[in-house]
């Protein structure tokens, strides 16, 4: 196979130095990958979008001076130019791209601004980037022919049409600049007939994140086109890393690849936030690239790699990797992103992972990943290490100390809620110190600082209630899930902001 790389999701909020991004190319380079992938949604300062560029974006220049220090590693940047490009859509100035008011993640096709735009990004890209591939993304439009322009297209080709005629044009103008284009595959699984618009000589990047590739791949190289098979290692998912999962997909879709004589692998690495630390995967990352060469090398590859770094790092990654994985529920392998850790941060209402973890959290679930988390934040032996383990217990005692605090309001006893709830704020100062560190280690997200701040305000708003109404003034003693709400209101018993729900839309 003439290409074996890794991606980086810069999108997720990271924030890296010019330093920090060595580390990562001196990482690819050791572990034996033929190339980096950066995936930047707008984590890039495009000249095409000036009014996008959030702080601590890769520069134009970093590329530069990354590409002549590490002339032998090749840099592959992902641009999305229709599906993700919410960090765009989601500006003032960028709105008038989307393809919804509010909703989802896709841009118009139809909008000729857009498409312009679009053509913009790839000009800057073959400006900047040596890559001999250009990936021009195409994943999970889900919204296509959602607006009126693009409902009235549907009767004209469909769905299909509406995104091979979007992406071809964009494939094209690669190919054009002498270099190769890369797409994602998944939309082409849905809407088959998209491959007619797209240019012979284009690679289909072919995501399967739970399987394994060869059915899909031998459909794609039936068509005509080069493939690589992209697995995951599962951190979107994960309170960290899903160890044994991981390898088994790597393994898996690098050995479909090498038996069908696909082009190549990029093992994906998604959504690595939320008090997450990349410096923590390094050695799955190496230990990816090893199954990218040799997908029959021993099991326990990933749990090696951990090794090789010390006893302290395996058992490390055991506890938090394997064992807690096995205590199920929250915990357990899935889908989709990790309910414990969006409830508790990204929503900006941290009493949601109380409401809905509150029961499995006080019970052995909870007692055994308390025990795996505890364990792991005392043998872990350095600081990202230490981070993360000390952030899974936290948001466990969280939970608990939210249940304790229901507990007490319930009986009355407003003294011991308060003190319960004090409990609960006081998490969300190591949580920070946590995420300021990680963004100083590695360029970690910025925002993750701002919602542990968010999330301590919204525990002294909720003490703040119960003050003030937990003695029953109000005539009636508001649920504890209604009083924690963010739409709670003082003297709607009802709670009228639940009915017709078209109202918050």
């Amino acid at each position: 196979m003439p290409l074996r790389m890794w991606m980086l999701d810069l999108a997720r909020e990271q924030s890296p130095s010019l330093d920090h991004l060595r580390k990562y190319l001196r990482l690819t380079q050791e572990s034996g990958f033929d190339a980096l992938g950066l995936y930047f949604e707008s984590r890039i300062a495009h000249p095409a979008t000036p009014f996008a560029h959030g702080v601590g974006c890769v520069t134009p220049d970093d590329v530069r001076a990354l590409q002549a220090e590490f002339p032998s590693v090749g840099i592959v940047p992902f641009l999305n130019l229709l599906g993700h490009c919410e960090q765009l859509l989601y500006t003032e100035e960028g709105k008038r791209y989307r393809e919804e008011l509010l909703k989802g993640m896709q841009a118009c096709p139809t909008n000729e601004e857009f498409r312009e735009l679009c053509r913009r990004k790839v000009a800057d890209t073959l400006a900047v980037f040596s890559s001999q591939v250009i990936h021009i993304g195409g994943d999970e439009t889900w919204q296509l022919g959602s607006c009126d322009a693009c409902r009235r297209r549907l009767e004209e080709g469909g769905k299909a049409r509406i995104y091979g005629e979007h992406f071809g044009p964009l494939a094209q103008q690669v190919l054009d600049a002498g270099r190769t284009p890369a797409i994602w595959g998944d939309m082409f699984e849905q809407h088959p007939e998209a491959l007619e618009y797209i240019p012979q000589g284009t690679l289909i990047f072919d995501w399967k994140y739970f399987s394994g590739c060869a059915d899909s791949t031998r459909r794609f190289q039936d068509a005509g086109f080069e493939v690589v098979g992209c697995p995951a290692l599962h951190t979107y998912n994960a309170a960290w890393l899903h160890v044994n999962k991981s390898e088994e997909n790597v393994r898996q879709v690098a050995s479909d690849c090498r038996d069908l004589g696909a082009h190549g692998v990029c093992v994906t690495t998604w959504e690595c936030g939320l008090l997450g630390a990349y410096d923590t995967l390094f050695p799955a990352i190496r230990a990816s690239a090893t199954l990218c060469h040799d997908p029959d090398a021993p099991e326990g590859a990933f749990l090696r790699a951990y090794l090789e770094e010390s006893e302290r790092h395996e058992e490390w990654a055991r506890l938090l990797g394997v064992e807690l994985e096995e205590c199920r529920g929250v915990f357990g392998f899935s889908g989709h992103r990790n309910k414990l850790k969006c409830r508790l941060l990204l929503y900006s209402d941290p009493f949601l992972a109380w409401m809905r973890h509150a029961d499995e959290l006080m019970g052995e679930t909870g007692e055994r990943a308390l025990g795996a988390a505890a364990r792991a934040e005392a043998i872990a032996p350095d600081d990202a290490t230490r981070g993360v383990a000390e952030f899974v217990r936290l948001a466990i005692e969280f939970v608990r100390s939210a249940e304790l605090a229901r507990r007490a309001y319930a009986a009355g006893r407003v003294g011991d809620c308060l003190k319960r709830l004090a409990d609960c704020r006081a998490v969300f100062d190591p949580m920070e110190r946590i995420a300021t560190r990680t963004h100083a280690r590695i360029g970690g997200s910025l925002a993750d600082i701002e919602r542990c701040r968010i999330a301590r305000e919204k525990v002294e708003t909720v003490m703040r209630r119960v003050k003030q109404y937990g003695d029953g003034s109000l005539g009636y003693l508001p649920a504890f899930e209604v009083l924690t709400h963010p739409r709670f209101v003082p003297h709607d018993q009802a709670c009228w902001w639940l009915i017709n729900s078209w109202g918050a839309e």
